[in-house]
C-alpha cells in the first residue's frame, strides 16, 4: 500500500513527534508498505515566531498538492496542524478524499504558556481541524478521553514504543560527575518545566542533555548543573546508562518517548503524576511518580534497574506501527482490497 505521510515536525527538529515518525516509516516498510513523507524540507520556511529552530512551510498549497497527485497515495495521514498539514487537509477535502490526523502533544497548552491564549480557543480551532478527519490518532487512552471530553470526535488510540536494541543497558562511564547523577533529556523550554528540576536541593549531580529556546537563559542562572547539547541516540543511550536516575519534569506532555529510552537502558525514572508519566509507567515499578518532584527523585534512587529494563520490553515499535496502520482508511479500490484480504490473514 501508498502510505502518504503529511509533517510539520522533521529533521533537523529532535523531539518525540519526528522519532516515532521515523520509526514507524521504517517498521511500515519492513511490513511491505511504501512509505513517502511530505516535510518542510521540501518547501521554503520561516522560523516559527518564539522558537526559530522549528522552520515553518511558507505557502506551501500548490506543492502539497502536486505531490499528493505525483505519489497516488492509497492512504493519507496528516501528522501535525501547522501549514503542511493545514494545506493537505484543504486538498483532501476538496478532493473528497478520507484522511486520518494524529494528535501528538498538548499544543493549547504551549500556546498559553508563550502567548497566553485560553486553552478553550486553541482546543476549539483543533478540534475543528481533526474533525474532518476518519480517525484522531492519540498516544493514550486518557488523551482520547480527555479530547472527546473537548469536543473532538472518532479519537482513537495509537501508542509508541522504544528500540530495544539501541536502547539497552551498558556500560555507565559516559558521566563522571559526583554520584547520584540526575539526568534530564529533551527540549529546553517553558512548556518542558525544566527549571523544576533544576531548582531541587538534590545530592550528587544534574546533567541536561538537549537544547531550545530557554538553554541560554538557564544556563547562566544554573551554573552548577552539567549542560551536554543535543546527541545522537546513541550517545543518549550511553548517557541513560551512566545516569543513577531519569527526571522528567513536563506537566503537558502527552507520552514522553524518553521515558521508554530511559527505562529500556534499565534507568528509574522521576516525575510528576500526570498524564504522560502515568500512563507510560503507572503508579508504581520503574518509576517514582510523586507531586513533591524532589521527593521523587530520592525514591527513584532505590528501584532496582533490572526490573526497569524488564519492564520497557513491553513496548514494541512493530505493534504500535501495525496499531497505526489499522486506523488508516485506504480510500483505492486495490487499497481496500488488499486490507481485506489482509484481515482474513491471506497473501495479498
Amino acid at each position: 500500500m501508498n502510505i502518504l505521510i503529511v509533517t510539520d515536525a522533521w529533521e533537523p527538529q529532535v523531539n518525540g513527534v519526528v522519532r516515532t515518525l521515523k520509526q514507524t516509516r521504517h517498521e511500515l516498510t519492513q511490513l511491505g508498505h511504501r512509505v513517502e513523507l511530505v516535510t518542510p524540507q521540501d518547501f521554503r520556511t520561516f522560523p516559527c515566531p518564539t522558537y526559530p529552530e522549528i522552520r515553518l512551510s511558507w505557502r506551501p498549497g500548490a506543492k502539497v498538492a502536486q505531490r499528493i497527485e505525483t505519489f497516488a497515495p492509497d492512504a493519507i495521514h496528516i501528522a501535525t496542524e501547522g501549514p503542511l498539514g493545514m494545506a493537505a487537509r484543504r486538498y483532501c477535502i476538496r478532493k473528497r478524499i478520507p484522511f486520518t490526523t494524529a494528535y501528538h502533544s498538548r499544543f493549547p497548552e504551549y500556546v498559553k504558556l508563550r502567548f497566553g491564549i485560553p486553552l478553550g480557543w486553541t482546543y476549539a480551532w483543533l478540534a475543528r481541524f481533526h474533525n474532518a478527519a476518519v480517525a484522531t490518532m492519540a498516544p493514550t487512552q486518557v488523551v482520547v478521553d480527555d479530547l472527546c471530553a473537548r469536543g473532538f470526535t472518532k479519537v482513537v488510540t495509537w501508542t509508541r514504543g522504544v528500540d530495544l536494541t539501541l536502547f539497552k543497558p551498558g556500560t555507565r562511564e559516559r558521566l563522571s560527575t559526583r554520584r547520584p547523577i540526575f539526568v534530564y533529556v529533551g527540549r529546553v523550554a517553558v512548556e518542558k518545566n525544566v527549571e523544576a528540576f533544576l531548582e531541587l536541593d538534590l545530592p550528587g549531580s544534574k546533567w541536561v542533555c538537549g537544547d531550545g529556546p530557554a538553554a541560554a537563559t538557564l544556563r547562566g542562572k544554573y551554573p552548577d548543573v552539567n549542560w551536554l547539547g543535543v546527541l545522537d541516540q546513541r550517545e543518549l543511550a550511553e548517557v541513560y546508562n551512566a545516569a543513577d536516575v531519569f527526571v522528567f519534569p513536563s506537566r503537558t506532555d502527552t507520552f514522553g518517548l524518553v521515558l521508554l529510552e530511559a527505562m529500556a537502558c534499565g534507568c528509574p525514572v522521576a516525575a510528576y503524576p500526570v498524564t504522560g508519566p502515568i500512563d507510560v509507567i503507572g503508579t508504581d515499578g520503574p518509576g517514582a511518580l510523586n507531586d513533591d518532584l524532589q521527593r521523587a527523585c530520592l525514591d527513584a534512587l532505590n528501584i532496582d534497574r533490572v526490573a526497569v529494563r524488564q519492564y520497557a520490553e513491553r513496548f514494541s515499535w512493530t505493534a504500535a506501527s501495525k496499531q497505526f496502520l489499522g486506523h488508516l482508511h485506504p480510500f483505492t479500490p486495490a487499497a481496500q482490497a488488499e486490507l481485506r484480504l489482509a484481515e482474513q490473514g491471506q497473501p495479498g
